[in-house]
């Protein structure tokens, strides 16, 4: 629901973000009888897929990309389009009659007796724990080039690229050899003159390997690694075949060069001392945790993850994380995979609200 000024109260559990992470959470915590809250910077619902390039589609089918307690519609062998994830999560939402406030921003969340104050941008709000599940949109990546600040092209990260169009005609550089890159690179490359630049040769994997696969792979890898076992698969940084990728390398597009070493003012200068000029380059270089709104509680490490066991942050007993990657739960920031962490989540949660007086709400 829309909240305006002045909206605030007190929660067993307040959850940050309504984001596939968010929401999973959420669900778990309707089931509990605890009172929670989850708060959402975004205008509507689907958090970072709203802000995703228009011609999106997930590498995975709807069967094999869906939260819990609902299959997201399309079965095994469609590849949902943005729009389409989107919809599925409003349905998500009204399915579960999820308690989601937005938009409301987080600013801060502050230790306030045996609870937390939740600063945000429109009230306070008062809860015994906090779930962070801002996942990493809002903490784009841009490496420290030399000569960057010099350029005078566009330069855009792939969190606020929409579609091709916008470079027609241009001289491009894509960076990064991951699925973004690629995906970005394919559709660029029919409008502009297109130059793909990775710090490693990127790889492919086999035309039949989608997420499905790679997503058992990485299940065989994460048993392998608990029991101690030496395992060899695919990374997940590898780069899945979906139609455009596909249609990209028969027009002989997928070729990249080393990651150039410097900027200038009008372009790139490549390993071998070659200038090009360049009118834009769109930045797919990942991003780290947005977790600025923990910075009070002193739990952020220098490298911007907070140090966890399972979900359950070390410093604070409170304090879950929840979506941000592997170090936060196996596959936790996918739609398939952080229905396990948010379980584990919330079962803990509930089991150290025994253990707490009852809320007052």
């Amino acid at each position: 629901m829309n909240v305006g000024p002045g909206v605030d109260g007190a929660y067993d559990v307040l959850v940050i973000g309504a984001g596939q992470a968010g929401l999973a959470v959420a669900r778990e915590l309707s089931r509990t009888g605890l009172s929670y809250v989850v708060l959402d910077a975004q205008e509507g619902v689907g958090a970072a897929w709203r802000h995703a390039w228009d011609s999106l589609r997930l590498f995975s089918p709807a069967r094999w990309s869906s939260l819990p307690g609902f299959l997201m519609p399309g079965g095994e062998e469609e590849y949902p389009r943005r729009s389409e994830v989107m919809a599925y999560l409003a349905e998500y939402e009204r399915r579960y009659g999820l308690n989601i406030l937005r938009p409301v921003r987080v600013q801060a969340v502050i230790r306030n007796g045996e609870g937390f104050r939740v600063e945000t941008n429109r009230a306070s709000f008062q809860a015994r724990f906090v779930v962070s599940a801002t996942g990493t949109w809002d903490a784009p990546v841009i490496p420290d080039v030399a000569g960057r600040a010099e350029f005078r092209g566009l330069q855009v990260h792939s969190a606020f690229y929409r579609r091709p169009q916008a470079f027609a005609g241009q001289r491009v550089v894509v960076v990064g050899g991951g699925n973004s890159g690629a995906q970005i690179l394919a559709e660029v490359s029919k409008v502009a003159d297109t130059t793909w630049a990775t710090l490693r040769p990127p790889t492919f994997l086999p035309d039949d390997v989608d997420g499905r696969v790679l997503f058992d792979v990485a299940t065989q890898r994460y048993r392998a690694q608990q029991a101690g076992v030496a395992f060899s698969a695919p990374s997940l940084g590898d780069i899945v075949m979906v139609p455009g990728v596909r249609e990209a390398r028969e027009r002989g597009i997928l070729h990249a060069r080393a990651m150039f070493t410097r900027m200038t003012g009008s372009g790139v200068v490549w390993p071998d001392g070659q200038d090009q000029d360049v009118d834009a380059v769109i930045w797919c270089t990942g991003f780290r945790p947005a977790l600025e709104h923990l910075a009070p509680l002193g739990v952020v490490g220098p490298e911007g993850r907070v140090q966890v066991q399972g979900t359950h942050s070390v410093r604070e007993s409170g304090l879950w994380l929840v979506g941000y990657g592997n170090w936060t739960g196996f596959a936790s920031a996918t739609l398939i995979g952080v229905g396990r962490s948010a379980r584990a989540t919330v079962g803990e949660i509930r089991d150290a609200a025994g253990r707490q007086p009852p809320s007052e709400n």
